[in-house]
């Protein structure tokens, strides 16, 4: 049988970064939709780039065939160009010897991922893609509650 296929949308917004910051995330599938968001009052808009991802993975209650969709491209490059897979070879160190910022968020990240077969798309953030735009306005909207 094969797994139910989810499209995410998630986006993460800062004012200021670091400062007050919000995520947002939309899950669709079988034409049904739920939207997610939430935040913190001090952080990295990366930071909740990558907790979008988290808290909509964490919905899912079974394996999955997953489209996530993100203006992130930190996020979608540390999958799609194997990133992620070099840092822990390393020792979750980069290119440049220096530390993986944020290395509890991608460790979180790939927890959430490892039930599901797991596709990154990089979407033009502050355009016209009409789901993007949603989850780009609940991510400032949660911000604004971090005052």
């Amino acid at each position: 049988m094969s797994k139910p296929k989810i499209s995410i949308y998630t986006d993460g917004a800062c004012s200021g970064n670091p400062g007050p910051g919000g995520w947002g995330a939309l899950l669709e599938w079988n034409g049904k939709k739920k939207e997610l968001s939430g935040g913190e009052p001090h952080t990295t808009n990366n930071r909740m780039e990558m907790q979008a991802v988290i808290s909509a993975l964490a919905e899912l209650k079974k394996p999955c065939e997953v489209h996530i969709y993100s203006d992130s491209a930190l996020i979608v490059n540390a999958f799609n160009q194997n990133w992620i897979e070099n840092w822990q070879r390393k020792g979750w160190k980069k290119a440049d010897k220096k530390p993986v910022e944020n290395r509890e968020l991608w460790e979180k990240m790939l927890q959430n991922m490892a039930p599901h077969d797991v596709f990154f798309h990089k979407v033009k953030g502050h355009s016209d893609d009409k789901r993007n735009n949603i989850v780009d306005k609940l991510a400032v909207e949660a911000s604004k509650k971090q005052f």
